[in-house]
């Protein structure tokens, strides 16, 4: 019974160890007596006990590596350092098993002496500004090298190009001296602008004040023609009123019966009001001089008596 018991376990551990589960993204390489028998893809299998094995377990996600710096030498003999990182998938896994002993060190060696060659027809300058031609240049070569291999490389990146200390040193200056000269540009600029703002403001402002002078001068000259019009005004009809004046005195005169040598002396009084002292020659009819003298032969006896 006891053996039965043994014999029923030993059986039910070599079927358990005989059944296998093939999870996602993963594929199985089965060898029978030693050679390839199958490759498993996801699911339940199951194999012969002794005689089947699994030889190796291959994953089919993409893989990325990050290859140390490689140094390489350029076209003018400057020696760098590159830093790379491939990535790549398994496409064959019976290939990527079978194709090449240890496959990343293979696609690191690759790698670096693609890039040797690559960069060895690139000059310093061409190398710091060429990386999409670099990494499309490594991409194609690595991708057809290794085909045989199962393996797929979509892509390769450089990540780091490091120059001597020497060049980086020199870089650092000329970037020093180039952002240096785009600053006096600017500068430059800047203060032609403000030349010109300050040109156009002025201008401007002189077109402005010119324009208010203008402005001052008309409102002065026509300011000055409208007192002279009402100055005029005015002293017409002061002469106008005087004259009014004169006409109703005279008129007055002839109403209340007077003869002419009152009128000749009323003419007289109006001619000195005229003068009004700013005269310095006033021209006297003829007949209101000769009335003037009886006037003054009266004045004289009378002052004798």
């Amino acid at each position: 019974m006891i053996g039965f018991i043994i014999i029923a376990a030993v059986v039910i551990v070599i079927l358990a160890t005989c059944i296998r589960i093939v999870p996602q993204a993963e594929a199985f390489i089965i060898e029978r007596l030693g050679g390839y028998h199958e490759t498993w893809s996801v699911g339940l299998h199951f194999m012969v006990p002794i005689i089947d094995k699994v030889a190796k377990k291959v994953p089919l996600k993409e893989q990325v590596v990050d290859f140390p710096p490689q140094a390489v030498i350029t076209k003018d003999n400057v020696t760098m350092q590159i830093d790379t990182v491939i990535y790549f998938q398994i496409t064959d896994p019976k290939l990527y098993t079978y194709g090449v002993e240890n496959p990343i060190m293979a696609i690191e060696n690759l790698t670096a002496t693609t890039l040797r060659n690559i960069i060895g027809d690139l000059e310093l300058d061409e190398t710091l500004t060429s990386r999409e031609t670099i990494n499309g240049s490594m991409t194609g070569s690595l991708d057809i090298a290794t085909d045989p291999w199962g393996i797929k490389v979509k892509r390769v990146e450089v990540k780091n190009i490091i120059p001597p200390a020497a060049i980086r040193d020199a870089m650092e200056k000329q970037m020093k001296a180039e952002r240096e000269r785009r600053e006096a540009i600017l500068k430059a600029e800047g203060e032609k602008k403000s030349t010109i703002l300050v040109a156009e403001g002025n201008k401007e402002s002189a077109i402005l004040d010119a324009e208010a002078e203008k402005e001052a001068a008309i409102l002065r000259a026509e300011a000055k023609k409208e007192a002279m019009i009402r100055e005029a005004e005015g002293q017409a009809q002061a002469i106008l009123a005087v004259q009014q004046a004169n006409a109703d005195g005279i008129r007055f005169i002839k109403e209340a019966g007077a003869d002419d040598s009152v009128i000749q002396l009323k003419s007289l009084e109006a001619f000195a009001k005229a003068a009004d002292g700013k005269a310095t020659k006033i021209i006297i009819p003829s007949d209101i001089q000769g009335l003037a003298g009886t006037i003054k032969a009266l004045t004289e006896v009378a002052k004798d008596n």
